[in-house]
């Protein structure tokens, strides 16, 4: 939620500021704005809409600074407007902000402020909070980074900020509680950033800031400090994400390259822990835990939106092959629920960014009350990943889509590994069924390419056929159902058309009462152990002329003679076969998205990274 970017070095700020905040559109794109200290005054420039819209009403104005802050937003307090864009200036006007998060006792806040004579120009918590520390500054005559110090110990809630002062003409106040902020360390300059995308261009070199930490950023100087005041030794880490990875390469959009990428980062996930050739499996994570994996009670799996669905997949597999009871928990509802944790508990955190704000929580929680935590996440260094006792990356590289698609596949690939290596240690998989599963998954990038080289112009095919469709219905069984909530989710992000996802057999339970003549129905169909049961659900929707749309393993006549249309995937075991079955749903959603003249990359009201409540 919301991407800021920040530069102080040699070299003009602004172009940088624009670049970095172009890379992160993905996290909020309701407005955007820059702050820029030209030595002598604080120029801020912002403009409601996407950083395009900024870069045309900065046209013509100064921009001559080697120090500047930049924001795009996503609206939380106030509604997308000029007014409520950031960078805010403080009343005075010799201080200027960008936040990220949310202000939970601003309301608290303000009203101090109110009664002191203040008046505020936007509806945002961020402003209140920038005039909070303005109003310590000016009373207790001191530093702006002993104000910052002071306003954070009162703050509630989650916050990256960075601050100019008009008197500060080559520094950058920072500080972090709950969303992420990176910073790059260059020749005499310094980048910061909600992730690393922004300064990929310019250092590889780069510290992660961690929670209640401050930071005092000039162009030869980097200053970390807890906030009582205590000197942190910054922890430099070496990025290897490339630049060509957060750019399109040729693409329309980002979506449908990184749906293209998916035979290669399902591979990466794979690379170095399954050994197809003497099919074992190598996860440091799991090794590192597998006591508290033998003896655990029960599993607990908490994410959020398309994780999710990945974690609610990896519920039926671990349950099968492993034997453990397993439960899935939407991350915002475990966290305020209460739910009883003991240290027989196995808490798995998945999230695509690491710092996914109630996912964050719901473990920080847990481990409190004795759970072992294991995260799988995609970006390293990141909150979740600090915060487990173990765990594994992803490698699906930056996703800069904002519906996710092959950050899903690489997650559950990596589940299925975790699968298959507990069920190994815990013994309780037939070494025929292991071998089997463990060649099927190697296969997997293989056939996903086959997919992509096959289906597509099928898939496009069908997406013009049903693009003015107004409702959808997803219908799935077994290990199939999350995938069914899968398509139905990524419709409704892409093309803004109502789906729902169903199990297959409830249908009969209320959807079914849906179902005409214009209601398309998708079918997640391959082979399976409930082949039979899922042609007799089909069959129902035909007899009440909905139009059927099949997703089905090759050399299946029996559901391709029932379907208005198919799109195939290669024969596979059934556990394994989710992997396949996503994909042309993933590019059914673009192409319905395209067709509809949407913006697939950026979906209205949605952010990429969910790091507040």
């Amino acid at each position: 939620m919301c991407g800021i970017v920040g530069y102080v070095g040699s070299n003009l700020a602004y172009p940088i500021l624009i670049d970095g905040l172009k890379k992160l559109e993905y996290r909020g794109y309701d407005s955007a704005g820059v702050a820029l200290h030209t030595g002598e005054s604080l120029e801020v420039y912002k403009k409601e809409g996407k950083v395009s819209a900024l870069e045309e009403s900065v046209y013509g104005k100064n921009i001559q600074a080697t120090v500047g802050i930049g924001h795009t937003r996503w609206a939380t307090h106030g509604e997308p407007s000029d007014r409520n864009a950031h960078p805010h200036y403080s009343r005075s006007g010799n201080l200027a902000m960008i936040h990220n998060g949310i202000i939970e006792n601003y309301a608290q806040l303000k009203s101090e402020l109110v009664q002191k004579g203040y008046t505020f120009k936007s509806d945002t918590d961020s402003e209140v909070l920038l005039n909070f520390i303005e109003d310590i500054k000016i009373n207790n005559d001191c530093s702006l980074e002993e104000a910052v110090r002071v306003a954070l110990k009162r703050v509630v809630g989650a916050y990256v900020i960075l601050l100019l002062d008009k008197d500060l003409p080559d520094t950058i106040i920072a500080a972090r509680k709950g969303s992420p902020l990176v910073i790059g360390i260059g020749d005499r300059a310094h980048y910061l950033g909600s992730d690393a995308s922004p300064m990929l261009a310019y250092t590889k070199e780069v510290v992660y800031i961690n929670d209640y930490e401050l930071a005092i950023v000039r162009p030869d100087e980097l200053i970390l400090k807890n906030l009582g005041n205590e000197r942190i030794t910054p922890f430099v880490q070496k990025l290897d994400m490339e630049l060509a990875a957060i750019e399109k390469g040729g693409f329309d959009h980002f979506m449908l390259k990184e749906i293209f990428e998916q035979p290669q980062t399902i591979f990466d996930s794979l690379r170095g822990r399954l050994d197809a050739v003497q099919q074992t499996i190598t996860l440091s994570g799991v090794e590192k835990i597998a006591d508290k994996l033998l003896a655990a009670d029960r599993i607990i799996i908490v994410a959020c939106g398309t994780s999710w669905h990945a974690g609610l997949l990896a519920e039926y597999v671990i349950e099968e092959l492993c034997r453990i009871n397993v439960e899935v928990e939407y991350a915002s509802e475990f966290r305020y629920r209460n739910p009883i944790i003991t240290d027989k508990d196995v808490i798995i955190a998945v999230s695509q960014s690491g710092e996914t704000a109630d996912t964050l929580v719901a473990i920080e929680n847990a481990k409190k009350q004795g759970a072992t935590i294991f995260g799988i996440v995609n970006v390293v260094g990141s909150s979740i990943a600090r915060l487990s006792d173990a765990g594994a990356y992803t490698h699906a590289g930056p996703e800069i889509g904002v519906a996710s698609t092959k950050a899903f596949t690489a997650q559950l690939a990596v589940l299925y590994l975790v699968a298959l290596k507990v069920a190994r240690i815990k013994g309780t998989i037939e070494d025929t069924l292991y071998d089997r599963l463990s060649a099927d998954l190697a296969k997997v990038p293989e056939y996903v390419q086959q997919i992509l080289d096959k289906q597509d112009m099928i898939i496009r095919a069908v997406a013009a056929k049903y693009s003015d469709a107004r409702d959808f219905l997803y219908l799935g069984r077994g290990y199939n159902f999350p995938i069914a909530l899968e398509g139905a989710l990524k419709l409704k992000e892409i093309s803004y058309i109502h789906a729902e996802g169903y199990p297959a057999a409830e249908m009969k339970h209320g959807p079914i009462a849906l179902v005409d003549e214009n209601l398309p129905v998708v079918f997640v169909a391959t082979k399976d152990s409930y082949h039979e049961k899922i042609v007799s659900n089909i069959q129902e929707i035909k007899a009440r002329k909905g139009k059927v749309i099949a997703v089905v393993s090759e050399g299946d006549s029996v559901v391709t003679d029932l379907a208005d249309d198919v799109m195939t995937v290669p024969q596979i075991h059934e556990i394994i076969a989710p992997l396949l079955s996503v994909i042309p749903l993933q590019l059914l959603s673009y192409y319905i998205g395209v067709n509809r003249g949407l913006d697939v990359d950026k979906p209205r009201n949605l952010a990429k990274s969910v790091t507040v409540e």
